[in-house]
């Protein structure tokens, strides 16, 4: 395989990894506040189960999608809700932040064993599908490589959104504390890991405006170098912005206490 190639789909795999980290981090808050009401042993057996399901979801999802990748239908369907899960987390983070009723909490509380581990089940499952997606229209602008395609999906992207969407369910288990440290540190990479999301359905809407089928923007546009570089440094602006505006709000907030 070509060096250039490699470097590339390295590259994509690494921003995969830190991606699936930050969503992870964030998810793995919700998953412990679902299960905190249980005893201690029946907690990790929960996440055990969910986590479980969560796996074979996404191994079935991923097979799913890759038939159903180049049809610019599912590539809208994609982009739409890839936009819609970044603009929402967004404004409730910023607008309703932390905004949880009492009521909710007794329901949390009054639910047993299985009851909870369905409801980290269904919550893993919608995680999944986030994470896919996102991770598909990532790989979707590498280029093909010899290996045999899987799915209806070259060799190569298949591999990096299997290993990306993996880690990402390692990191949910087993580094998911050290990500919430880091969320807590930094609480603008949370918002900047799903401006990320909401960038990767622009870059897939640009591709759905771009298939042949449509052809609202030149195909050739939406498969270029250049729309290439714009993503990545638009994509990397939003990670450094995340991560030191965040850094300057935290030296205001200590330089107003003094």
């Amino acid at each position: 395989m070509d060096l250039s190639i490699l470097f590339e789909y390295g590259w994509v795999l690494l921003l995969l990894v830190a991606l699936e980290g930050l969503l992870a981090a964030d998810n793995a808050l919700v998953l412990a506040i679902m299960v905190k009401h249980l005893p201690e042993s029946e907690r990790k057996k929960a996440l055990f189960y969910g986590l479980l399901g969560a796996f074979v979801f996404r191994l079935a999802s991923l097979f799913i999608i890759s038939f159903l990748v180049d049809v610019w239908q599912i590539q809208a369907i994609g982009a739409l809700y890839l936009l819609f899960i970044a603009i929402n987390h967004i404004i409730r983070k910023v607008v309703f932040k932390n905004k949880v009723s009492e009521k909710q909490k007794k329901e949390k509380k009054q639910s047993g064993f299985w009851t909870t581990v369905l409801k980290v089940e269904l919550a893993d499952i919608a995680f999944a599908v986030d994470s896919i997606l996102a991770a598909v229209a990532l790989a979707m602008t590498l280029p093909n490589t010899t290996l045999p395609a899987i799915g209806g999906m070259d060799g190569g992207k298949f591999i990096v959104v299997f290993l990306g969407g993996l880690i990402g369910l390692i990191i949910m288990r087993f580094a998911a504390n050290l990500f919430v440290k880091l969320l807590h540190s930094r609480p603008g990479l949370e918002i900047a890991a799903f401006a990320i999301v909401g960038w990767v359905g622009v870059k897939l809407a640009v591709l759905t405006l771009g298939h042949e089928d449509v052809g609202i923007i030149p195909y050739e546009f939406a498969h270029s170098t250049l729309w290439k570089l714009i993503f990545y440094i638009v994509l990397v602006v939003i990670g450094v912005a995340g991560w030191f505006l965040t850094k300057e709000q935290a030296k205001n907030r200590s330089s107003a206490e003094h």
